[in-house]
């Protein structure tokens, strides 16, 4: 008898996770694999900092821990903590209790717990997010029921930020829409705004009456600092006004397979901001209960601790500063050959990846001719680079550039 599954179709790889599918099965000993953002040491290993070591030490020895559920908001003082460490631990907001934060499952699982509260109980259920933007952000908010609109973001001409048509899209947008905003470090094209750029951006949201939802997947991985790059953030919440923020201690302390994160509500008032929490509580218990102890455990370990906290500023300013240094090797790589084009957007771009600008034939000849593995739009992860592969890399991007056109 047939399965009665018989008729489903072959589900299409996931086009960033694919990537890792297609170089695992890669037997070349030059193979270098650029697809998934996870960073990785000048020797091309994953990086377990000092610091979580350190913390899950303490936890583990620590005998009065136990395994008991969390509330369904989870860690109280791992949310406390992650309010703190994007608004700022003076922030009024925070001060006259209208954040309201819950754990949640990674940057991912908070975006969806937003989207689902939002298609619920926000009376305008269109999204607008950047085009391009991280290619999970249409699936996670359509799926939750928003419909997904885009405005401009990327200029292809100059390799950097399309401004004004950012504003006339966000000017046209319908009162009342939610914009996805990338606070720092933007995914996929490493392109951000200026902080004069990003107060246009808050004058014009506030004036049309739009909800910004920010998405802060990098903050402190791209600078170096977790103060900068929660500036744009800290601009719109110091106005008084409304806005969520959905954040990810995968990158900033290499957590990624914990799944730590946190889903903030900036509301107008106390009384809000707690009626706002017992309708997220009621959208997380049917999703997933309440989320996991260990990952939250280190981060409110390392956060409450003046010490650890320093110790991991450290560490993540050396991961910053190491892909900023392989951005200069790249484009430095680059010039020497004197690979057409100009390439000045490697180090003018900041964060995890950079948009090269190369088409889709120009990396399927790159992964074809030199074992190179990267999303199809040209987008490669920083982190995956070290000293010793950047000379292959260059090789393969100039020849792409000079021979596959």
């Amino acid at each position: 008898m047939d399965s009665v599954f018989a008729n489903i179709a072959q589900g299409p790889e996931d086009p960033i996770l694919g990537v890792t599918v297609a170089y695992n099965k890669d037997t070349s000993p030059n193979k270098l694999n650029l697809g998934v953002g996870a960073y990785r040491t000048e020797e091309g290993k994953p990086l377990v900092l000092n610091v979580v070591r350190k913390a899950e030490k303490l936890l583990v020895n620590d005998q009065s821990r136990v395994k008991e559920y969390l509330p369904i908001t989870g860690l109280a003082d791992f949310n406390k903590c992650s309010a703190k460490l994007i608004f700022g631990a003076d922030s009024p907001a925070i001060q006259e209790n209208r954040v309201t934060t819950v754990q949640s499952l990674s940057g991912t699982g908070s975006l969806r717990v937003g989207a689902e509260f939002l298609a619920k109980h926000y009376h305008q259920r269109t999204i607008y997010i950047p085009r391009p933007t991280w290619g999970n952000h249409p699936k996670v908010f359509s799926i939750a029921g928003l419909a997904v609109e885009y405005y401009r973001y990327y200029e292809p001409n100059t390799r950097g930020l399309d401004f004004q048509g950012l504003l006339e899209d966000l000017k046209s947008a319908p009162a009342g829409a939610i914009v996805l905003l990338h606070a720092c470090a933007h995914n996929p094209t490493g392109v951000d705004p200026t902080l004069e750029q990003w107060e246009q951006i808050r004058q014009l949201m506030r004036s049309q009456g739009l909800l910004p939802f920010f998405d802060s997947a990098y903050q402190g991985f791209a600078s170096g600092s977790l103060d900068a790059d929660a500036q744009p953030i800290r601009l719109f919440v110091a106005d008084g006004g409304e806005c969520f923020a959905a954040q990810s201690y995968a990158k900033n302390m290499g957590l990624y397979g914990e799944r730590v994160g946190a889903l903030s509500i900036v509301c107008k008032s106390a009384d809000v901001a707690s009626r706002v929490e017992s309708q997220l509580k009621l959208v997380i218990r049917p999703m997933y209960s309440n989320p996991p102890i260990h990952g939250p455990s280190i981060v409110a370990t390392i956060l409450k601790d003046r010490d650890m906290y320093n110790e991991w500023t450290v560490e993540l300013k050396a991961m910053a500063d190491r892909i900023i240094t392989m951005r200069q090797q790249l484009f430095d790589a680059l010039t020497a050959k004197g690979t057409p084009g100009d390439w000045s957007h490697i180090i003018k771009q900041i964060g995890m990846f950079t948009f090269t600008g190369l088409n889709s034939e120009q990396v399927a000849f790159m992964t074809k001719e030199y074992h190179v593995y990267m999303t199809s739009d040209g987008r490669i992860s920083m982190a995956g680079l070290s000293s010793r592969t950047v000379p292959h890399l260059a090789d393969a991007i100039h020849a792409a550039v000079t021979k596959a056109n």
